[in-house]
């Protein structure tokens, strides 16, 4: 009998081992004391706030040459943090310009005083209800950062969006803010055939209104950012502040010139951009090039 029972328990314990895998993952429980950001995981037609480790190592003295956009957020932020009433952001422009950088550098900012940080995804979004329902109550103070957010003709998920943002009776509350990057002012794509009212588009008898539709979910953020492309002096600027972190950090002798300025700028010439990640970009390789060859 005894034999039998266990053969019984062991055939039950290798289907529980190949049912496991398959089962949900058990959603971590979250000490917002500790913990000073997540990211909204989907998992089926349910979804979980993981914690994630991150270093506050950036500093908004860090971001250079965008002085204006930094001071608006910095402000809104200082609002939100402080309990006062502050607007959803939304910070728009070419890529690589400090856009995402900002948000993080906010985020080591007001961290003590209660500023956590949430990344969601794009293709996410319409869990936001459940997201903000699961931070409603918090005594902490919550910024959901969508980093690249736009969205292609036809996708429905910007109405979730702009009903969580404003334009519903169940509003976020008032611990929660949306900060959003994108490549577009307005999120989604403008066509040439948007304008030419005079005509039908694809059907459409009201073009007009078909585009206010569109660009209504940009109006729901209340703080607009723009962030426009590097002049080779400004490119310059943010290389030389990352060469003089990096190359403090380690301990390395250096010297600005002229040569050295050349070299930054062939660098952007061969990636076809000049910004803050291309900039920050070659002082990694320069700083760790210098320090490759005065190694003994």
């Amino acid at each position: 009998m005894d034999s039998r029972l266990n053969d019984f328990l062991d055939r039950v314990d290798q289907v529980l081992a190949r049912l496991d895998p398959l089962l949900p993952a058990q959603p971590p429980v979250i000490d917002w004391t500790q913990c000073l950001a997540a990211r909204w995981h989907r998992e089926g037609r349910s979804g979980y706030l993981q914690p994630l480790q991150v270093s506050l190592d950036l500093d908004l003295t860090d971001l250079i040459g965008i002085d204006t956009q930094r001071e608006h957020l910095a402000r809104n932020t200082r609002q939100f943090v402080a309990g006062l009433p502050a607007n959803h952001a939304l910070l728009w422009g070419a890529r690589g310009t400090g856009k995402s950088s900002l948000v993080r550098a906010l985020l080591g900012e007001h961290a003590a005083a209660g500023l956590r940080l949430i990344e969601i995804e794009r293709d996410h979004l319409a869990d936001l209800p459940r997201l903000v329902e699961c931070l409603a109550g918090l005594p902490q103070r919550f910024v959901l950062f969508c980093d690249d957010l736009s969205f292609d003709a036809g996708e429905g998920d910007f109405r979730v969006l702009k009903s969580v943002l404003d334009g519903s009776l169940e509003r976020a509350p008032d611990n929660v803010l949306l900060y959003a990057t994108s490549n577009r002012r307005h999120l989604v794509p403008e066509h040439e055939s948007d304008n030419e009212n005079w005509k039908r588009v694809d059907g459409e008898l009201h073009p007009n209104e078909a585009v206010e539709d569109k660009i209504a979910l940009s109006d729901r953020f209340g703080l607009w950012l723009s962030f426009y492309p590097f002049t080779q002096d400004h490119y310059l600027a943010v290389v030389r502040h990352w060469i003089e972190v990096l190359a403090a950090s380690a301990q390395l002798d250096w010297q600005w010139d002229d040569e050295l300025g050349k070299l930054a700028i062939r660098w952007a010439l061969g990636r076809g951009n000049r910004n803050g990640r291309c900039a920050y970009q070659f002082a990694r390789q320069w700083v760790g090039t210098a320090l490759l060859e005065s190694s003994p």
